[in-house]
């Protein structure tokens, strides 16, 4: 009798889960599967090995899509999510579907309800005070910083210049880190003069490690990875990673109370105008309440939300674009005569006027974003059916995945050669989008990237402070379809690390 139930107890429960969802197959069963699906684990077996295999099944997942009409069905066991390039559905996608996937709760771990990954109700209300902190009269201000830690940047190249390939990683991130910081929290943390620096070495662990969890079923379960080695360690990022933050709130707190306190009552009144050389972290108290506005905890979410997305993001930027140049030599020098117009043979520092001057460059960044976009992908939680233009409908309880990688690689929207690394189709006469979300590597709809200006204006001003002084050495590409090896660590990156040769440029009146 024992043994007919322990038969009979699963089938039964199989069937009233079948039952219970069989809305959901139904609707599923109308759209193409992705062709590697098997049967029970759908296209879990695409999903194993390490990092640089997860990105190139994504990749393929994004390709099987375009195949099949712009959408495609990834069961990943019982979890069903749809993989989406097609521009028209994304949109109405991004704009309908603002809830984040349950997979993000792993980030949470660390950032807790920070912007980017909040619930609908707690991302409104912030998203409110976070608009008017990245405005552009607020962000050019940050110029400066840019252009000082950039020449920091330049001036530690030195001492890989002419000395074959190196990992361009170190320096780039360790710029970011420092200009992030400066910014966000007004701390000067120092990382490019120590590149061990243990904020920085925390964040990016705990990220390799949050990816792991992602992609990694058994590693899921809360009660499951505390008994493996990576949790120890996991723990021990975040807790480096929140005292750290943690102490800057509490020294911002102290220093603004002090500041409140010298003030007569004339020089409270609120004006935008008056924050041109405050943080993000000084707009964030004040335009939450001040005292009565965001908690020590809310303000430690945003400000380590920005500082990892800040940090990550411009930096895997500026390392596929110096790939890139290294990989068309022809679209470098183009780029180096352009600096050459803005600043001649002068050292002089960059200034926010300068950036305007930088067309070509800009075009040049847009399309290594294009190609090699830092986030690849971006999941939404289906909350009820939704119909999408194209006719089909996404059933409540699945997920979707929105392929920024696979729009930006559409031959149906970019043309034939839409795999080569060609700058010019960003000029104004042939920038001519059929759809917005043909091109969105800083995302769309309401939960785009407020951020988006500040990283362009970063990139910018980096890369022309480098390439100024360096030549990044020929590496040149066969053909016009560039090719690197990506891997997927929360963010797109390089395997080898960015790796490109540099020689110190000779002064052309010399």
């Amino acid at each position: 009798m024992f043994v007919w139930l322990l038969l009979i107890v699963p089938v039964v429960w199989t069937m009233c889960f079948w039952y219970r969802r069989r809305h959901l197959y139904r609707l599923a069963a109308k759209i193409p599967v992705i062709e590697t699906t098997l049967p029970v684990i759908g296209i879990a077996h695409n999903l194993v090995g390490d990092t640089e295999s997860i990105m190139a099944s994504l990749q393929e997942f994004s390709y099987s899509s375009m195949r099949q009409g712009g959408i495609a069905t990834g069961w990943l066991g019982h979890i069903l999510y749809f993989i989406l390039v097609d521009p028209v559905d994304m949109e109405h996608v991004l704009k309908t579907c603002l809830e984040k996937d349950d997979l993000h709760r792993f980030i949470r771990k660390i950032i807790g309800y920070g912007g980017i990954f909040a619930p609908v109700p707690i991302w409104r209300r912030r998203r409110k005070i976070l608009v008017p902190v990245f405005s552009p009269k607020i962000v050019e201000n940050f110029v400066q910083v840019f252009s000082e830690q950039s020449q920091k940047m330049t001036k530690k190249m030195l001492e890989c210049a002419g000395k074959g390939k190196t990992s361009m990683w170190p320096y780039i991130s360790t710029y970011t880190l420092d200009s992030v910081c400066e910014t966000t929290i007004g701390v000067k943390i120092n990382a490019q003069d120590n590149p061990d620096s243990p904020f920085l070495h925390a964040m990016c662990r705990v990220l390799n490690l949050i990816c792991q969890r992602i992609f990694h079923l058994w590693l899921q379960p809360d009660w499951l990875y505390s008994l493996f080695p990576q949790f120890k360690d996991h723990q021990k990022c975040i807790g480096l990673m929140h005292g750290f933050t943690d102490e800057v709130i509490k020294k911002k707190r102290e220093e603004l109370k002090k500041e409140k306190e010298s003030k007569t009552e004339v020089d409270h009144e609120f004006d935008l105008g008056l924050y041109r050389n405050t943080t993000f972290l000084d707009l964030l108290i004040k335009l939450s309440g001040g005292e009565k506005g965001y908690t020590n905890e809310e303000l430690r979410e945003e400000t380590l939300t920005l500082t990892i997305a800040g940090t990550d993001t411009s930096a895997v930027a500026m390392g596929y674009t110096l790939q890139l140049l290294a990989k068309y030599p022809e679209i470098q020098e183009k780029v180096h005569q352009e600096l050459y117009e803005v600043f001649g043979d002068s050292d002089r520092p960059l200034v926010k006027e300068d950036l305007m001057k930088l067309k070509y460059l800009e075009r040049v960044i847009k399309e290594s974003m294009r190609l090699f976009p830092p986030v690849p992908l971006i999941i939404r939680k289906v909350l009820e059916d939704t119909k999408l233009p194209s006719g089909h409908v996404l059933p409540a309880g699945s997920g979707v995945v929105c392929s920024i990688w696979g729009i930006h690689r559409d031959p149906k929207y970019w043309g034939p050669d839409a795999e080569q690394f060609d700058p010019d189709r960003f000029l104004p006469e042939r920038f001519n989008l059929k759809h917005p979300c043909s091109y969105m590597p800083f995302s769309n709809g309401p939960r785009n990237c407020v951020g988006y200006q500040y990283a362009l204006m970063s990139i910018k001003t980096s890369l022309s402070t480098m390439l100024r002084q360096f030549k990044v050495v020929e590496d040149r590409e066969d053909g016009p379809v560039p090719r690197i090896r990506v891997k997927l660590d929360i963010m797109m990156k390089a395997v080898d690390g960015y790796q490109v040769a540099l020689e110190k440029r000779k002064k052309v009146s010399a």
